[in-house]
């Protein structure tokens, strides 16, 4: 209910494509603008997150939130960075609060307070939504704008027996008739536990899995009810998206675009989901056909938000302002651009 809030608000994209069907480098791309050749984050982080052995990704790199920070904006992370050295802030955010990894247990995580390890005392979506809105208290008093980046782990693994009942018991009569069972992929890779139980307990996973979203969506409602609490909904653009899509059970995978070896790029692997909503500038309650990508976010930010950057190279992306705020082509028009 709290997504169809948020897109009764404002502009709702269905076809939104990822730029890796990998989270990382997924994520990656949308923090640099480049393309994962680019940057140089191929596949998920396995290693240098934490300890003497960390890596910094993308060290060097500028950000979108290195642009937004020196243009005054007091950035804070909240959830999942994955793209190494999580625990050390880095450079440019007041507020470092991430996942010591990227996954993991529901109960019980693992998360980097500033550069202190600990243990988040109950369900983590709540955990983050909470540290989300004390961030929000914090900065809305400050004359300076803020930029937060709540990132959840929702709803990546584990599914079973990680999720309330509350939200559980929402899905224990569904048909799921979303999620097609279809004979295994024959380049099903397998191999973690998780993945191989899901694909043997197919409908406990997809409990787990859907309220998994359920509980993210109630998160979700909680910051949105804070921002408005602090009269900051019309002052604040909201962008909710996702750094890659997922097969339950789609095409015989369980998993995402490395479910399968080689990787797959079926549209449930790389299209995600796109909204964005800003009351009073963005119209409200609208759908977009627009064909956009991870590629376009960087620029579109910096568009929109008026920032000043000139980047030493040409990105791959292009500014889909125009659409955010009613300007652009028509909701079934296809723009294409060709770049000599």
């Amino acid at each position: 209910p709290n997504l169809d809030r948020l897109a009764r608000n404002g502009i709702r994209f269905d076809n939104f494509f990822c730029t890796s069907p990998v989270c990382s480098p997924a994520r990656a791309s949308l923090m640099t603008g480049d393309i994962p050749s680019q940057h140089g984050v191929h596949d998920w982080v396995r290693a240098g997150s934490v300890g003497e052995q960390r890596i910094d990704y993308l060290a060097g790199q500028t950000l979108v939130t290195d642009v937004a920070a020196e243009q005054g904006y007091r950035c804070g992370l909240v959830g999942k960075w994955h793209l190494g050295a999580s625990d050390v802030p880095r450079a440019n955010f007041v507020k470092w609060y991430a996942h010591q990894s990227g996954m993991g247990p529901y109960y019980g995580a693992p998360m980097i307070d500033h550069d202190r390890p600990v243990t988040v005392d109950g369900y983590l979506s709540d955990a983050l939504a909470d540290t989300a809105i004390e961030f929000i208290r914090d900065e809305a008093p400050r004359p300076e704008p803020f930029w937060l980046y709540l990132t959840f782990t929702a709803p990546h693994y584990p599914w079973l027996d990680s999720h309330p009942k509350a939200f559980t018991d929402l899905y224990r009569d569904c048909a799921f008739e979303s999620c097609p069972q279809e004979p295994p992929h024959p380049w099903f890779a397998g191999g973690k536990p998780a993945i191989e139980r899901g694909q043997r307990e197919r409908r406990e996973s997809l409990i787990g899995y859907f309220a998994a979203v359920s509980a993210m969506d109630a998160a979700i409602g909680r910051v949105l009810d804070a921002l408005d609490a602090q009269g900051l909904t019309e002052g604040t653009l909201v962008v909710f998206m996702s750094d890659n899509g997922m097969n339950c059970g789609h095409h015989g995978i369980w998993g995402k675009g490395n479910g399968t070896r080689p990787q797959n790029m079926y549209d449930t692997s790389v299209k995600v989901p796109c909204i964005i909503a800003q009351p009073g500038r963005i119209p409200a309650g609208q759908l977009s056909h627009a064909m956009l990508s991870g590629y376009d976010v960087f620029p579109t930010i910096v568009d929109y938000l008026g920032l000043a950057h000139a980047p030493g190279r040409r990105k791959p992306g292009h500014s889909f302002r125009p659409v955010l705020e009613g300007n652009g082509p028509g909701a079934d028009a296809a723009v294409v651009v060709y770049d000599e």
